[in-house]
């Protein structure tokens, strides 16, 4: 044979970029998966940034960890003689496939050069996320190899990345609006603001996600007690109000078609002014960033995720914090 699949049971998970350290205390923290017991014990091993846990490890139902950007569910490891070998066996088992590499990248390049085309390359924003599913596999050694057709991302090794604009944003913090936009949409289908879409910016300075919003032709409200970037500050589209922009109370600012976040402040806090916005009927859409003071939170992060019609998740332009999206 000029290949082989053996099934080896249990889960793998790609952490984000830098991230392995914090999925790893995910794993323990929010699902007492302890992973240095089990690489001791051979339960878990490593394959660069992969963690593989045997399957008696693990739960019966886990959900996706959030530092997790791809999960093999159906982990298989493969032998082969040759390139087109190794991608004979995949095409035996899926159409699309995409690479996670830490090591023969070359020959990797050469296994999925004769795989049918993936887009690996950095999007334009917007972007719609598609919904059809996409392999992960990794090259273990010269002749084999991981692989699983089941993952838990539509996405190319679970990543979404954007052609960067080096010149006009005001900060590289617009990126995470952007990916999050593209994730709203794709989760719960709704359009992406544009003209005529009323938008509030909440701690806006100095302005990368009410540049995405001018971008998009929307109408910005944009709050902070430091002006934005001057260009933004003379856009016609925005209008700038110098106040702490969680103070301001719902029914006085009116109704928004989307409500933003990307403000430095203590979880619980932005919890309570999430759920005062909802509330009062103001607005159906927000996104906020989560950003951890320290160890986090699980029940916390468990109250937002609670919430009706809305998505907790890690942006790959996310560090130590997570991603609210709600659309009702």
């Amino acid at each position: 044979m000029p290949y082989t699949i053996q099934e080896t049971g249990g889960a793998a998970f790609l952490p984000f970029p830098d991230m392995k350290g914090m999925l790893e205390t995910e794993l323990e923290e929010r699902f007492g998966i302890s992973v240095s017991s089990l690489r001791k014990s051979g339960s878990a091993s490593d394959y660069g940034d992969i963690i593989t846990i045997s399957q008696e490890a693990l739960p019966e139902e886990l959900p996706l960890p959030y530092w997790c950007r791809d999960r093999m569910d159906k982990p298989l490891l493969i032998r082969f003689d040759s390139v087109k070998d190794a991608s004979d066996a995949l095409r035996s088992m899926g159409r699309s496939w995409a690479p996670y590499g830490y090591t023969l990248f070359r020959r990797a390049s050469l296994i999925q050069d004769k795989l049918p085309h993936v887009n690996l390359k950095e999007k334009n924003f917007p972007f719609t996320i598609q919904s059809s599913p996409i392999g992960l596999y990794t090259l273990t050694g010269e002749n084999t190899m991981l692989a699983s057709a089941k993952t838990s991302s539509p996405l190319p090794a679970g990543q979404l990345l954007f052609k960067e604009d080096h010149e006009n944003p005001p900060s590289r913090a617009y990126l995470k609006i952007q990916e999050a936009l593209c994730q709203a949409a794709a989760s719960f289908g709704v359009p992406l603001p544009g003209p005529g879409t009323r938008c509030f910016d909440a701690g806006a300075c100095p302005g990368g996600w009410t540049w995405v919003l001018t971008q998009l032709e929307s109408d910005v409200l944009a709050v902070d007690r430091s002006e934005l970037d001057g260009r933004l500050m003379a856009h016609p589209q925005v209008r700038f109000m110098k106040h702490d922009a969680f103070t301001l109370p719902p029914d006085e600012l009116g109704k928004f078609d989307w409500v933003f976040s990307d403000v430095i402040c203590y979880p619980d806090r932005l919890l309570g002014w999430v759920e005062k916005w909802l509330s009062s009927g103001m607005t159906k859409n927000m996104i906020c960033t989560i950003k951890m003071q320290g160890a986090v939170d699980w029940d916390l992060v468990a109250r937002f995720a609670a919430i009706p019609n809305s998505r907790v998740l890690h942006l790959n332009y996310n560090k130590h914090e997570l991603t609210f999206i709600c659309c009702q």
